[in-house]
């Protein structure tokens, strides 16, 4: 038989009861839970996985594990002291009555009860006694002071490092699919890849920060997860640096793409001065109709580069009150030269 030994990682089965009582205060049997009244719908019962040693369970529980032989059953004793603690008398407290009846809250024997200290420490108590306008608290835990038995069964050993791994994920993160979850063992280091494991934020930063403590109890010096802590909580102001410096980046060559049309628009209208010239001073008799038409083409595309710039437009057609006048000066040259030749002949 394999007998149980610190570090080990096991699943155990236990219920726990108070030896003065017989009452149960934990188990991991469902239909116990169900009988004693504990039952809680949340909860996940069936053999749970521990590292012995790791403090995974109680201090008095842990060290009686070390040594149990896996599939016999066990009844161990645990004294108040490795238990719940004994009970301390100053933390039984005195209050009046109108210091809980100004919040609103009628104190009776028994009932559970909770006050925030001046260093804003919250202390869960329980009513004693209600009399003469004055409430006894007692802060002490329920179970303080009491012997507990606990009924254990060691059910497995868990010899392969990945599964070992899966068990203490199981532990700290109870509802993750470790089927989603990607492991890689060596001899003294461990990588756990959560990425797909499609965790809560908070979740995983609380599962990764307790998962490798256990981690490096069982025997592992480097532990490594991804997506790790320190990515997990980086603030969101880093990212969003990081999207403006490539806004920035892309803005640059926009603007010179934008400056660059401009001085173009600047450049046209003198450009254009020459075809619409010849397009003024074409002759009289008609052209061919293929002319013609790669013609009205040809000034198409340049109309439309035109309407970009207002100050193009206003340009171009000051360039054609020009173009018009130096065709009537050219007419009446022509004219003059006429009534000269006439003259001469």
């Amino acid at each position: 038989m394999m007998k149980v030994q610190k570090g080990d990682v096991i699943r155990l089965h236990y219920t726990g009861k108070v030896k003065e009582t017989g009452e149960v205060f934990d188990t991991t049997y469902e239909e116990v839970a169900k009988e004693a009244g504990i039952y809680n719908e949340n909860g996940i019962y069936g053999p749970v996985p521990i590292a012995v040693g790791a403090g995974h369970v109680l201090k008095g529980l842990d060290e009686q594990l070390e040594g149990l032989e896996v599939g016999e059953k066990y009844e161990i004793i645990v004294p108040p002291e490795k238990g719940f603690g004994k009970r301390d008398p100053k933390l039984i407290k005195t209050f009046t009555l109108g210091q809980f009846r100004r919040q609103g809250i009628y104190p009776f024997p028994g009932m559970p009860v909770e006050i925030e200290t001046e260093g804003g420490r919250k202390l869960k108590g329980r009513v004693l006694t209600v009399s003469g306008g004055r409430v006894r608290v007692d802060f002490n835990h329920p179970y303080a002071g009491k012997h507990l038995i606990y009924e254990a069964e060691v059910v497995e050993k868990i010899e392969d490092p990945i599964e070992k791994v899966k068990a203490l994920i199981e532990l700290r993160m109870p509802r993750v699919d470790t089927g989603k979850v990607i492991i890689e063992v060596g001899e003294k280091d461990v990588t756990v890849d959560f990425s797909n494991a499609g965790l809560e934020k908070n979740t995983l930063v609380l599962g990764e920060i307790l998962l490798e403590s256990d981690l490096k109890f069982i025997g592992y010096e480097e532990v490594n997860f991804k997506p790790g802590v320190d990515e997990l909580l980086k603030p969101p102001e880093e990212k969003g640096e990081e999207v403006v410096e490539l806004e920035e980046e892309v803005s640059e060559p926009l603007l010179e793409k934008v400056e660059e049309k401009a001085e173009e628009a600047k450049e046209e209208p003198e450009a254009e001065a020459k075809p619409e010239e010849a397009t003024e001073e074409e002759p009289k008799e008609k052209p061919e109709t293929k002319g013609a038409e790669e013609a009205e083409k040809e000034k198409k595309p340049k109309r439309k580069t035109t309407r970009k710039s207002t100050k193009g437009r206003k340009t171009r057609r000051t360039t054609t009150k020009k173009t018009t006048s130096k065709k009537k000066t050219k007419v009446v040259e022509e004219k003059k030269g006429e009534s000269t030749a006439k003259d001469s002949e």
